[in-house]
């Protein structure tokens, strides 16, 4: 309820409640039942991640077999995790507002993300095998020529290494219901207002740049159709307008450089633990381990198209199949907290297993924290 060139004053974004994932749910199961379509877009202007953990894992627990999609904001919170969990509850595809691919003016915007955060989500969705829509915006009040160079050569960089597979440039239009219709003296912009008869909505206006953004639509579009097509990543910005432009400030690999940051982020005690892969097949055999005989457990995982296997001392490898089956995404979600109090019960510190190889290579292949 910020950004500042969205309506945000009426009724429909201003009033907005999120509806229990049980009862959202409880509506997806009564139309598949009036109607026979399990496919489903939902309609929010930005769904929120908790909200859609919720629904995701409400869907598995009831063994849904359905397909949707939605309009999100590219929100940290929408970890590689999530997406795995959502691609596994049906999610196909997500829609959102890079907007102007420029910190300041999303900064301006209110949009509450940054380019590296978009780049980071946008990875994190298309690892998961969820197709990224993203809304591109020029024209934004203040926005400078530079800026929007700018703004197609991130683009230009999302699209050439994948996280993002479809877009659209919408040229700003100014509304009398957002932030800036409502504020106009604070973004540089005299409103053109007209005597209106029926229903007050777009506004004309001059922005203080004196800037003509209608100049750069085609050129805009013609290079967003090549990158989609997976073209054109090679050519010269310049080549893409029939006047000259600057040349980007953006440097190269900037993008890459923002995908390539580690962002550490430890454990909360209430996050929850979630198994969606297959459950094992078992072997055991003996390690001698200073004279003595260890006796292990192989644990050997499949699932449609590979396999891998973990081993561990037999009784720790008895407490882990315990736990994978707790973790199964039907029953009630076990938390971090708890996972670590039933180890510690039996075992030395947690921290050590859970960050070790074992842990790691479930991790991998099924295992989230949520």
């Amino acid at each position: 309820g910020k950004c500042t060139f969205c309506d945000i004053s009426l009724d429909y974004i201003a009033l907005y409640e999120p509806v229990a994932a049980n009862v959202l749910v409880d509506r997806m199961e009564q139309l598949i039942e009036q109607t026979g379509e399990r496919g489903f877009h939902f309609v929010d202007e930005a769904a929120p991640p908790a909200l859609m953990r919720s629904v995701a894992l409400e869907i598995l627990k009831r063994k849904l077999t359905v397909t949707w999609w939605t309009n999100i904001r590219f929100e940290k919170n929408f970890t590689q995790d999530l997406c795995h969990l959502l691609k596994a509850s049906g999610c196909i595809a997500v829609s959102g507002g890079l907007e102007v691919a420029s910190d300041r003016l999303l900064k301006l915007i209110d949009k509450g993300v940054t380019v590296e955060q978009v780049a980071q989500v946008t990875r994190n969705f298309t690892a998961s095998g969820i197709m990224v829509h993203s809304y591109l915006m020029y024209g934004y009040p203040t926005q400078t020529v530079q800026e929007t160079v700018d703004s197609l050569e991130m683009t230009r960089q999302l699209f050439e290494l994948g996280i993002i597979q479809s877009g659209f440039w919408h040229q700003f239009a100014l509304t009398a219901h957002s932030p800036v219709g409502m504020n106009t003296q604070d973004y540089g912009v005299t409103p053109h207002l007209k005597e209106i008869t029926f229903a007050n909505n777009d506004v004309q206006f001059a922005d203080s740049t004196g800037i003509d953004h209608t100049k750069f639509s085609e050129g805009l579009k013609k290079s967003l159709f090549n990158y989609m097509h997976g073209i054109g990543f090679d050519l010269s910005l310049q080549e893409w307008f029939d006047f000259k432009i600057p040349n980007t400030s953006i440097a190269p690999f900037y993008i890459e450089d923002c995908l390539n940051k580690e962002n550490f982020k430890a454990m909360k005690s209430n996050s929850k633990i979630v198994w969606l892969g297959t459950f094992p097949l078992v072997g055991s055999f003996t390690k001698i381990k200073k004279g003595v005989k260890v006796t292990y457990l192989d644990l050997i995982f499949h699932d449609k198209s590979t396999s891998f296997h973990i081993e561990l001392p037999e009784n720790l490898a008895n407490w882990l199949l315990d736990q994978l089956e707790l973790w199964d995404p039907s029953l009630k979600i076990q938390t971090f907290s708890q996972v670590k109090a039933s180890y510690e019960s039996f075992f030395n510190a947690f921290e050590p297993f859970w960050y070790g190889d074992e842990i790691e290579t479930l991790r991998a292949n099924g295992l989230l924290v949520l």
